[in-house]
């Protein structure tokens, strides 16, 4: 099967990237044909300053390669490096009604926090369509309130098909329940824009600081500690098994657990487990030329790929006008 993902280079990762969509990524290329790359033509909706897309970019890079994600079992590559999928936005554009990209969650939350708008935010879901359309994907993993881009996503190659002919795999979501949603430092959704993110590769100190000041309840010591929407339960669970989780459950529903322990022991956990990972990543940083080349080859790949769908689109269309 064909999973397809990608992430873009806004910002350093944090556990909700990790567990929302990286793990996933490492864990399904060993059983599946698996692309993934890095968005970084979507970054140009909210990134202004070229100097910072390239650094996010080449350090996006590092983090997924340091991360466990290997480019002979995968398709691997930066969106940027893939030009096909611009002239495939075209294609898709057309067929693509302006009611169903004004229903877009996404380009009315971003604009209401202050983002520009812009013809690139508003057509934001034609790029990701034609994204995922370009390599015949066939299921996209998402979050649940990333569900509705992949449901265009569906509505626009639907429509193409049946405009055209039969051209596009009509994808399907691929969604995790455990790990839909990763609840940050305040409870909400962990994300960069909230300010509320537990870095990958940030050092102790920063880890420790921001998993000291979560909020917990004023439950006391000799009394059981709530599980429904805990946010440090709901962290740690994310590094355990199930026999493990199942241990941590009955700390909490039993007496004598101390928050405060509890936190010191997130902050080792979290720092032993990305151990080997952050020190990879250190090694990626260094040798330059050899991520630039793992990086060409994936894009060579994926042009590859891409071509099969791009000329079926473009022969159905009638762009071949010398085809008879």
């Amino acid at each position: 099967m064909r999973i397809l993902s990608g992430i873009q280079p806004s910002g350093s990762l944090h556990l909700g990237n990790y567990f929302g969509m990286m793990k996933r990524m490492v864990d399904y290329q060993e059983h599946n044909e698996l692309f993934c790359f890095i968005v970084n033509y979507h970054a140009l909706t909210s990134v202004f300053d070229s100097d910072f897309l390239r650094r996010q970019t080449y350090g996006a890079v590092c983090d997924f390669l340091a991360l466990g994600l290997d480019p002979e079992k995968s398709v691997f590559w930066v969106q940027g490096d893939v030009p096909e999928v611009t002239e495939l936005t075209w294609l898709l554009s057309n067929v693509t009604g302006m009611g169903l990209l004004e229903r877009s969650h996404s380009y009315k939350d971003k604009t209401a926090k202050g983002i520009p708008a812009s013809h690139g935010l508003f057509a934001y879901p034609v790029l990701m369509a034609a994204d995922i359309l370009l390599y015949g994907a066939d299921k996209v993993p998402v979050g649940k309130d990333q569900k509705q881009h992949l449901e265009i996503a569906r509505d626009i190659a639907i429509r193409f098909n049946n405009t055209y002919g039969d051209t596009f795999v009509v994808p399907e979501p691929d969604i995790e329940e455990d790990f839909a949603t990763v609840p940050g430092v305040d409870g909400q959704k962990m994300s960069k824009s909230y300010g509320n993110a537990i870095e990958i590769f940030a050092d102790e100190k920063s880890i420790r600081e921001k998993i000291m000041r979560i909020k917990t309840d004023s439950t006391p010591v000799d009394q059981p500690k709530p599980l429904k929407d805990n946010i440090l339960y709901d962290l740690y669970s994310l590094f355990l098994d199930e026999r493990d989780r199942a241990a941590l459950k009955e700390r909490f529903l039993n007496p004598g657990l101390r928050y405060g322990d509890l936190k010191k022991e997130l902050v080792g956990v979290i720092w032993e487990y990305f151990t080997p990972y952050r020190n990879e990543r250190q090694r990626l940083e260094r040798d330059r030329q050899y991520v630039i080349d793992i990086m060409r080859e994936g894009a060579r790949k994926a042009r590859q790929a891409a071509a099969v769908y791009l000329d079926r689109a473009r022969h159905n269309v009638g762009l071949d006008y010398w085809y008879k």
